[in-house]
């Protein structure tokens, strides 16, 4: 470590990030009855906020300055968790048990838990760098994107992913004229199924949003002080915009940890209660590499479910207490007045079952491999995918027939195995 001087303090446990995962498991840390010192660093001076509202609701033109809070100052208070916003942790240092900030301090530890999340991915195309190119990861991203909505005013979103077609569907609630650049052949082809996917296109174009698949960015052309600019597509469209959102994806932020000495690949790799190959330093959230054990996964999970998950297991693994079962991985997006839910992976499946009309709102497509149940996707069907994420997490048989039957109830696709009656 650089910059050495004396460490100002000790702490039981020093959590590095303050995002849902990092003050998940500072809370679930008293939730176990963990009475030892907690110190929660953020490098935003803000207290802590939830973030999925940014692409949402809080992407608003009248969007107050303050961040939606996942706590209110008191909570930290009552809980003896103390917090240092506004600081970066540029080192740590697993044999010393520090970890040295942007300006020189160190604080020490006995354990420590590497929350950092991930970044906005930027990629390589001339014209990243101009001020009319927005990416979205905190409350200033999302002020400043905010500020660029209103009639008359054209935002091309680069990445038909979750995040880029949420901002597409707030951005068009405020008379943005809005398109969508995919790379791929089809919209959140990534992390959803064709039916899915294809109601999701179909959706977005009937509320004005020009879509284009398949389609390259080469550059990104504008004058610097100047407030229009132009996405440049390999086949030469310019579409001329007065604001450019970058929706490519997220790397995880695993630099700190690699100069602890951590080998990271696509992210730090943890087992489930979130350690790392080093002794008492743990990993949760978007960070990490994880198992899966339902599916026999090591995978990154981008969910505030998952950091949540991560979180309990972290605690009670520092506690000495019992952990819960692995849960069910769960997803949500919300787009104009559509609620889309994902439980499950659809990477084991093999066959794919619709459950109601795919071409309108309310229906359900289900994941079936064998006679077992995989992953479901719900589109403004919220019972669907309960009763969904009931039955992969049971792991009981099912019948394909009888999931894709409206009329048969959810509850009867249970395959029994015995003869008594039903309860």
């Amino acid at each position: 470590m650089y910059g050495i001087v004396s460490i100002v303090k000790h702490y039981d446990v020093v959590i590095v990030g303050a995002g849902h995962a990092g003050c998940a498991v500072a809370t679930h840390l008293r939730e176990y009855g963990f009475d030892g010192t907690i110190l929660l660093i953020g490098d935003e001076p803000v207290l802590p906020y939830r973030r999925p509202p940014l692409s949402k609701a809080r992407l608003t033109p009248h969007a107050g300055p303050e961040p939606l809070e996942l706590y209110p100052a008191s909570v930290y208070a009552d809980r003896r968790i103390e917090l240092l916003l506004g600081s970066r942790v540029e080192a740590a240092d697993v044999h010393a048990r520090c970890v040295e900030l942007a300006d020189g301090t160190q604080v020490g530890w006995r354990r420590l838990v590497l929350a950092t999340g991930a970044a906005p991915l930027v990629p390589p195309l001339p014209g990243v760098e101009l001020p009319q190119v927005h990416v979205l990861r905190d409350v200033q991203d999302a002020a400043g994107l905010a500020a660029a909505f209103g009639p008359r005013r054209r935002l091309v979103v680069v990445g038909g992913g979750w995040l880029g077609l949420e901002v597409a569907a707030t951005a068009r609630g405020f008379g943005t004229e809005v398109t969508v650049v995919e790379a791929r052949s089809q919209v959140v082809a990534r992390v959803a199924g064709a039916e899915v996917a294809s109601f999701l296109e179909r959706y977005h174009r009937s509320q004005g949003v020009v879509v284009r698949t398949g389609a390259q960015v080469q550059a990104i052309n504008g004058m610097r002080q100047g407030r229009t600019a132009a996405v440049q597509l390999s086949d030469g469209t310019q579409l001329e915009c007065d604001a450019v959102l970058l929706a490519v994806g997220a790397s995880p932020r695993d630099a700190l940890a690699g100069r602890a000495g951590l080998v990271c690949d696509g992210g730090i790799p943890v087992d489930m209660t979130g350690a790392t190959a080093i002794a008492d330093v743990y990993a949760i959230g978007d960070v990490t590499v994880r198992p899966v054990p339902q599916y026999g996964l090591r995978t990154r999970l981008e969910s505030v479910h998952s950091a949540n998950e991560q979180a309990r297991h972290a605690a009670a693994a520092i506690c000495g207490a019992t952990p819960r079962r692995p849960e069910t991985p769960w997803f949500w997006s919300d787009q104009f007045d559509l609620k889309i839910q994902i439980a499950g992976l659809r990477a084991e499946a093999d066959t794919a079952v619709v459950r109601g009309e795919p071409r309108r709102p309310g229906f359900a497509v289900f994941h079936v491999r064998g006679d077992r149940l995989r992953a479901v996707e719900a589109v403004n069907a919220p019972r669907e995918f309960a009763l969904g994420r009931k039955l992969i997490s049971e792991d009981v048989p099912v019948s394909a027939s009888a999931l894709a039957d409206s009329a048969v109830p959810l509850r009867d696709a249970v395959v029994r195995t015995d003869t008594s009656p039903p309860g």
